[in-house]
């Protein structure tokens, strides 16, 4: 990946009597802050949390691992969301998210000097070359970018070496930075058990990590299209089909929906919450206004061969939140020009379903994950 600097933001502070700048880095793309300070590992996590809350960004200088305790210090003052008890489900889903947005925000108020390597230009700092090139890209200048963003990065790449074992491929995905990792086997079941309406092509929309694209070509469809709107999603799947032996079988496809032309089968596992995305992974969670669900549904009929199927393959957690109804998604489905062909349900597996301290478990706890086959009418 490269940056072009021009383009990118520089930040400035005054620091031992002198005025600094540096360009601004953020691997989710957060806006550059406005008042940045220096600190060390004398600032207490009281004073950090009263700078934060006023939106003062903190530029360390000390100690990394003091600065990665500040920021545990720091989150553990930001009250947390409230557990939901009744009223407007929907209403309280929005507030809890603001919440959750607002602590992001405050934690991406403590900032890391990067230097050239690309490297944490602090004492006792980790090896990030890997983990931020595969985020971020390099590093060519003095850099600051907030520390939650590197810890982010260093977290990404260990899962993406580590990889996410999938009992429907009896293989590894490895998720790269900003794509979802396939970790609910729910729904790549679904898609493994269905029925298959033919076995020489099918498209795969929105593809992520390829997981879907892989399970079918593996199910024995001999051409598998998967598109992504996400330049890293596309490098993602490239790299996963490859390790798996598809790439010759699953071609991966820049594009904003449906690949040129028809066929028999189309996939799709949209975002299955209507919401604003505040992150690169929340564009996996959370669909504006449910445009991608919609874009799905509607131009359907027109991409799908006489008599071929699209699995629509979506959560009802949606609807136990408030924020969609059952009637409306038939209704757009209806009219798309579709028929519901069958339903296969399975219910929630996964542990926010079995927590009973999350906000959410009444909803979350009842949440059944479905694989709609649709026909054209």
């Amino acid at each position: 990946m490269t940056t072009n600097q021009a383009s990118v933001p520089i930040i400035t502070w005054v620091q031992d009597g002198g005025e600094r700048s540096a360009l601004w880095r953020s691997a989710n793309n957060a806006p550059a802050p406005k008042n940045v300070v220096p600190a060390d590992d004398f600032l207490t996590a009281d004073d950090a949390y009263r700078l934060a809350a006023q939106g003062t960004a903190l530029l360390w200088t000390g100690d990394y691992h003091n600065a990665r305790q500040l920021l545990s210090a720091m989150a553990r003052r930001i009250p947390a969301g409230k557990k939901h008890d009744g009223g407007n489900v929907a209403d309280a889903f929005y507030r809890y998210r603001q919440s959750r947005s607002h602590r992001a925000r405050m934690l991406g108020l403590l900032l890391v000097p990067l230097e050239p390597g690309p490297a944490v230009a602090l004492r006792r700092a980790p090896d990030i070359a890997e983990a931020w090139l595969e985020a971020a890209g390099p590093v060519e200048s003095l850099e600051v970018a907030p520390l939650q963003d590197v810890l982010g990065a260093i977290g990404a790449h260990e899962w993406r070496r580590n990889g996410v074992y999938v009992e429907a491929l009896d293989a590894k995905i490895s998720p790269h930075y900003g794509t979802f990792a396939p970790i609910r086997s729910e729904y790549l079941d679904l898609v493994a058990a269905a029925d298959l309406p033919a076995r020489d092509l099918a498209f795969d929309v929105g593809t992520g990590t390829g997981v879907l694209a892989a399970i079918l070509a593996r199910r024995g469809v001999k051409k598998v299209v998967a598109t992504d709107s996400e330049p890293r999603a596309i490098a993602c799947a490239v790299d996963n089909l490859r390790l798996l032996g598809l790439a010759g079988q699953v071609e991966p496809v820049l594009a904003n929906m449906f690949p040129a032309g028809r066929a028999p089968l189309i996939v799709c596992n949209p975002p299955w919450l209507p919401g604003t995305p505040h992150t690169l992974l929340d564009n996996a969670v959370y669909d504006p206004k449910s445009r991608m669900l919609k874009a799905f549904l509607a131009g359907l009929d027109e991409h799908l061969e006489p008599g071929g199927e699209g699995w629509l393959v979506i959560s009802d957690l949606a609807e136990h939140l408030g924020l969609r109804s059952r009637a409306e998604l038939l209704g757009w489905i209806e009219q798309a020009g579709l028929t519901v062909k069958d339903r296969l349900d399975t219910p929630a597996k996964h542990p926010r379903s079995m927590d009973r301290n999350d906000p959410f478990f009444a909803a979350r706890s009842r949440e059944v994950t479905s694989l709609w086959r649709l026909t054209a009418r």
